[in-house]
């Protein structure tokens, strides 16, 4: 059981949440990295204390969840939140997730991930009595980190039949969107990976379950949120057109849809250490 890198990308006014919860990060085991991005775990002890909400602007990837806090025990899949996701923590709880990169989960399912987006599927929904039977072994494995590891990655290795060469694609093209911010449209990722518009949606919806343009906004805001949690005062305009927007109205419109508040707000909200 290997650490992975323990960055706070994506969580938003992360320093707060550090004072409410721990977090750790793991890493598969080396056959299953094409699919699998990191495994984490979250555990908190809140109790004599206000609840917290911990909001997360998240990534195009499904996790796979087991949970067991003051509202019960819960294990299963959330797709990709179409906005943030915030996760209500109170008295004491703990969650291991398995974070998918995206397109990853596709070859476990063999169905349009498009139909888990925006929601939550228990693992007997899911996979029937074996999906059901995984998350009593994992539950009661509690706090055996590594044994509940193991036992998921097995349960997967069993319902991988063969190595789709489509998830490496799609991991080649959204690693292209994060490190190249010439990439702003749609057509710019069609264009680079030789595909027509309407094969890169539909591949997209099949595998990763939201489509291109929301990847690309998706990164794009979670760069300029990094940069405010690190305490960074942007030039606006500059930072607009550095992500790829039109100009700063657009970048500030689209950022407050998604977060909720205009970019001058949420920096007045983040909490100092």
């Amino acid at each position: 059981m290997k650490p992975a890198a323990q960055g706070t990308k994506g969580i938003l006014n992360a320093e707060a949440g550090k004072r409410k919860f721990r977090l750790e990060r793991y890493e598969p085991s080396e056959d299953l990295t094409f699919a699998i991005e990191l495994i984490w775990t979250v555990v908190w002890d809140l109790r004599g204390e206000e609840p917290y909400d911990q909001t997360i602007l998240s990534y195009p990837s499904v996790n796979l969840t087991f949970e067991a806090d003051a509202d019960g025990i819960f294990a299963g899949v959330y797709g990709v939140p179409e906005n943030t996701y915030t996760r209500h923590l109170r008295d004491e709880g703990w969650t291991l997730g398995v974070k998918f990169r995206p397109g990853g989960f596709y070859p476990f399912w063999r169905k349009p991930v498009s139909d888990l987006t925006g929601q939550r599927m228990d693992l007997k929904s899911m996979f029937g009595d074996e999906g059901a039977a995984l998350a009593e072994q994992v539950l009661a494995d509690r706090p055996d980190t590594a044994k509940q590891i193991e036992r998921v990655e097995q349960f997967l290795r069993e319902r991988l039949t063969e190595r789709d060469e489509e998830v490496g694609r799609i991991g080649r093209m959204v690693e292209a969107v994060i490190a190249d911010r010439s990439i702003v449209k749609v057509e710019d990722m069609a264009e680079r990976f030789g595909l027509q518009v309407r094969s890169l949606q539909r591949l997209f919806n099949r595998y990763v379950g939201v489509s291109p343009k929301w990847v690309i906004q998706r990164y794009r805001l979670q760069e300029a949120a990094d940069l405010m949690e690190r305490g960074e005062t942007p030039d606006w305009p500059a930072l607009a057109q550095e992500l790829g927007y039109y100009d700063q109205a657009h970048f500030i419109k689209d950022f407050k849809s998604v977060i909720g508040k205009a970019p001058e707000s949420y920096i007045k909200n983040l909490q100092p250490e």
